[in-house]
């Protein structure tokens, strides 16, 4: 930004929050996934019709179904039946991952912008946030999910919305490594997690998953009120960022380590169960991988 004066945090959020309209419009089926996460009154029979008419998604929840994670015996060759096994939840889980990971592969980024690691990042997030909900009380558990995959689409829209910022934080970062938010308030006044649950608002997710992710690295400023034995949404989704961090799957700029990811996980007080929720993780994630 040499020559030019800082923006303004208004001028920062509105340029970025125009970058959505960069990306490629929503499908039916995700149109009904968001809604669902409203809890609006939604058909799962419908979004099985919907994903009967989407070729390429049929064919991976098809493939995911059949896939050694699941186990069955025989094959299961319709949706409808797909859908009773996998279950509401992680058929959800499942389609919006996939739609919005085809979706952001068509956006073109700047240079040194993989988004591969980007959705696999997310997507790893959100599958590791929701498997954390589950045995004990968790404020919205049931936006685990989501929260976690669109937990850094703040990041993108600076991408594409602020080229300029984005390589200057990049270059700042590989000069000095050190918490990515210290160089996003230098260069933007604000984080990209702000700039996250600003988009999430626009496209009207419930505010709990909103307020999760914009306090997913301080959660303890997260002003949410909880029952003295729950555990606020933007803690887990904090925890499952710093664990996948330190699995080296995210951005170069985010890069965290095992050991960091391993304590994060340790203070949730999970005990025996911890290495039951990683190894079902390992599982969940390595075979969706295959889909990105």
């Amino acid at each position: 930004m040499t020559g030019s004066a800082a923006p303004t945090n208004v001028n920062v959020k509105d340029q970025a929050l125009r970058a959505l309209a960069q990306l490629p419009p929503f499908s039916p089926i995700l149109n009904r996934l968001i809604a669902s996460l409203a809890q609006e009154d939604v058909s799962f029979a419908k979004i099985s019709d919907l994903i009967e008419k989407d070729t390429a998604l049929a064919g991976n929840v098809l493939r995911l179904v059949n896939s050694a994670l699941y186990g069955l015996r025989g094959t299961v060759n319709s949706i409808r039946h797909a859908v009773s096994l996998l279950g509401i939840a992680k058929l959800r889980n499942a389609t919006l991952s996939m739609s919005v990971a085809r979706m952001w592969s068509q956006v073109k980024t700047p240079p040194g912008w993989s988004m591969a690691r980007f959705n696999l990042h997310s997507v790893g997030v959100a599958i590791l946030a929701d498997l954390l909900t589950q045995g004990q009380a968790v404020d919205y558990a049931e936006g685990a999910f989501a929260a976690g995959l669109f937990h850094d689409l703040g990041l993108l829209l600076v991408a594409l919305g602020l080229p300029e910022e984005y390589k200057q934080i990049s270059l700042l970062h590989q000069q000095s490594p050190k918490w990515i938010i210290e160089y996003e308030l230098q260069v933007l006044g604000m984080t990209h997690l702000e700039l996250s649950a600003e988009a999430l608002a626009v496209w009207n997710l419930p505010e709990p998953i909103q307020r999760a992710v914009r306090f997913t690295e301080t959660p303890d400023s997260d002003p949410t009120v909880v029952a003295p034995d729950e555990i606020r949404l933007s803690r887990i989704l904090n925890v499952a960022d710093r664990y996948v961090r330190g699995t080296g799957t995210s951005l170069s700029l985010f890069e965290g380590t095992r050991e960091d990811g391993q304590q994060a996980l340790e203070s949730l007080g999970l005990g025996e169960r911890l290495p039951v929720v990683l190894s079902e993780f390992e599982s969940e994630f390595s075979t969706i991988q295959s889909y990105f």
